[in-house]
């Protein structure tokens, strides 16, 4: 008997990449949205694993795992897993992905919708949440399209549809329809390739093995397009559906199997035909059969597989891998476990164990605890596809942008992606911390890669910054007007004043506004970090510009007078001003007292200027005050002590008749009167220092 195998057999991409994803992701309250493909023997595996699979949303509980089996949901799905907290790990087919798009895309546009397919089928019920228009669904080129004759019309296909059958439909509606027909052929070229290949090994063969879930809808597509072509036409779901004895007399049988049929399948349905063969001295041995699809098949590395442990040492566990005969032995550095006991393992000998493809060169190398790594990884690579920041150190730069990894996916950012403004030298950036957001993720073939953004997020932070700082200024500026008195901290000083924080707004204190009595530098008066009361002075909101000030709330040097100073008392000031009528006494900063001239001595001098200087520190005493007026006159000579002066003689009225005028006096006289208290001698400067000496 010859056997030959379909080239195109075992899972497609797609189903591939649900199943690894089902197998490897954390078990606890995950759940799969429908059978995860139409296969019983993969389903059986994946509730072993403590997944459960459920036909409604609604049986997934809150804040729980969803899995999107490759057959894709309607696009509300999506919105009711975000509102209740759902988290989604989509495996959506790409193929089936970009159906979605364009039925949303045409339907939008008012193109009425045309879906070639089962109307039960998975795929196109969730195709059908895609529409925002009217749609059909049609799987018979049979179908009355009259309702369609006068509309604009899309057509596409279930992925898994006949070609043929479609061709057929299309060719229907567009001899009916009166206005355009879009047609968009979205059958996958790998469902295509697979029963192209099933109609010309029909043609050779005497028989044909179909196998594959019963309800798998490619799979049945392969059995029709075989019947067609051949007259010994056998389905079977698995190795247990086989009659050897149906098929043995035939010369040459072909095996064909759906893209949701393992590769294991196949296998065990050959080892099934090479026992039966033995006992009927068939004349080929399906061991090269089984051989040779061993060898087109092998492992691919990050494949997930089932193995029997066989034995347990002290280095480790031998196991048998699926219809292999030949044990391998799995170090105990690669078992998911705290610490290795053989003894632990030898109770186990006879149990299955999942494992991870890891390396397969030079040899095989298989891994448990990379299954447990690589899901916390497809955690991780979730989230970031929902878009969620993450962030790397950058590890190298190339002409194009930043080099970094997360786990075993590489990540770039385009130099334009680094930040907002043009990156002139990427070499800075290496060894540095990024904040990234993903723009794409490419998980499909050999290479996993990030293509991820710093610039959004520095960018939406820029814009959120100044947004807030726009309402917030909106805010300030709406509740703030002259004469309010305002809490702020002093921020900055600079020579012209100090900007002080009044609600997060930078308003200007001005150095003029900060004292009564002048103040040379802004810390004179306030410290940077402290907070004031200030008063508002301006608002101006066009320019966004407010003044305050701190000395307005201060009580003036004028308005304490009163309590300081009283009539009588003696000051000590400093001579600031001189004036031709006096001069002028600081009292204190900003408290000013005059000394007339004629309060200055007791003897007439002809200007202030001749015995006072500016600067010349004296005492006097207040001798009128009027603080309201804010004028203080002061007298030093008050403080002085009075001259003595020489009585007169008496006149004697007999020698001394009326006179008109007194006779000149003797030198005699002009003596006596200088040996008083005052001299002619003697300064007014030399009296002033000595009065405030003996005042002291």
């Amino acid at each position: 008997m010859q056997v030959i195998i379909a080239k195109n057999s075992g899972f497609c991409r797609g189903v591939q990449r649900a199943v690894d994803t089902a197998m490897s992701v954390p078990a606890e309250n995950t759940y799969v949205l429908g059978e995860i493909i139409h296969n019983s023997h993969v389903v059986s595996d994946i509730k072993s694993r403590g997944i459960t699979t459920v036909e409604r949303l609604e049986d997934i509980p809150d804040n729980a795992t969803v899995i999107f089996r490759s057959h894709g949901v309607p696009s509300a799905y999506y919105d009711e897993c975000a509102r209740r907290s759902i988290k989604v790990i989509d495996c959506t087919c790409n193929f089936v992905r970009n159906t979605q798009k364009i039925v949303r895309e045409q339907s939008a546009n008012g193109k009425y919708i045309v879906i070639v397919g089962e109307a039960t089928h998975p795929e196109v019920v969730g195709l059908l949440g895609w529409c925002s228009g009217p749609s059909i669904v049609v799987k018979d080129p049979d179908y009355d399209f009259s309702a369609i004759r006068d509309k604009d019309v899309c057509v596409v296909a279930q992925t898994t549809f006949s070609v043929e059958k479609f061709e057929k439909i299309i060719e229907n509606i567009k001899n009916l329809c009166e206005k355009t027909v879009a047609v968009f052929k979205t059958i996958c070229y790998t469902t295509y390739d697979r029963q192209l290949e099933a109609e010309k090994l029909a043609q050779r063969c005497d028989a044909m093995l179909v196998i594959g879930g019963l309800n798998s809808s490619n799979t049945n597509k392969l059995y029709d397009v075989c019947s067609a072509h051949c007259k010994n036409v056998f389905r079977l779901s698995g190795p247990e559906d086989l009659d050897f004895d149906k098929i043995k007399n035939y010369k040459s049988v072909g095996i064909v199997s759906g893209a949701s049929t393992p590769m294991a399948q196949n296998r065990e349905v050959l080892l099934k035909m090479e026992e039966k063969s033995t006992e009927v001295n068939a004349t080929s041995s399906m061991a090269d059969v089984v051989a040779k699809i061993d060898s087109e098949s092998k492992f691919k590395k990050g494949q997930i597989v089932t193995a029997t442990i066989s034995e347990a040492t002290d280095d480790g566990l031998q196991i048998l891998l699926p219809f292999s005969k030949k044990e391998i032995p799995l170090s105990k550095d690669e078992l998911d476990c705290k610490e290795y006991n053989a003894a632990d393992y030898a109770s186990k000998i006879g149990e299955t164990i999942d494992l991870l493809v890891v390396e397969l060169k030079p040899s095989l190398k298989l891994s448990q605890k990379m299954i447990k790594i690589l899901a916390e990884e497809e955690s991780l690579i979730a989230d970031i596809e929902a878009g969620k920041e993450f962030q790397v150190e950058c590890t190298g730069y190339n002409k194009g942008g930043l080099t970094a990894a997360v786990g075993t996916y590489s990540v770039f950012v385009p130099a334009k992606e680094v930040r907002p403004s043009f990156v002139k030298d990427l070499t800075k950036y290496v060894g540095k911390t990024l904040r990234l957001r993903a723009l794409e993720v490419k998980k499909d073939g050999r290479k996993k890669e990030i293509i991820a953004s710093q610039r959004v997020i520095l960018q939406e932070e820029k814009e959120a910054r100044e947004a807030a700082k726009a309402a917030k200024e909106e805010e300030f500026f709406a509740n703030i007007a002259v004469g309010d008195v305002v809490e702020g901290k002093v921020e900055r000083v600079t020579a012209f004043g100090a900007f002080v924080s009044v609600n997060g707004f930078d308003c200007l204190a001005h150095i003029s506004d900060l004292s009564w009595t002048g103040a040379k530098a802004v810390t004179d008066v306030l410290e940077i970090g402290k907070t004031y009361q200030f008063k508002v002075l301006k608002v101006d909101k066009e320019n966004k510009k407010v003044s305050i000030g701190y000395k307005q709330l201060q009580p003036q040097p004028w308005d304490l007078v009163a309590e300081k100073y009283s009539v009588g008392d003696v000051i000590h000031g400093k001579v600031v001003r001189i004036v031709p009528f006096g001069a002028f006494i600081e009292v204190e900063k900003g408290v000013d007292g005059l000394v007339h001239v004629s309060q200055i001595a007791y003897e007439r001098i002809e200007t202030p200027a001749s015995v006072l200087n500016v600067g010349d520190e004296v005492d006097a005493k207040i001798i009128s005050l009027d603080p309201e007026a804010k004028k203080m006159n002061l007298s030093i000579k008050a403080i002085l002590p009075e001259p003595e002066k020489k009585p007169r003689a008496e006149r004697n009225s007999e020698e001394a008749p009326r006179r008109s005028r007194a006779p000149r006096r003797s030198d005699d006289e002009y003596s006596d009167w200088s040996e008083g208290s005052i001299s002619i001698g003697t300064s007014l400067g030399d009296l002033l220092a000595n009065a405030q000496k003996n005042n002291k």
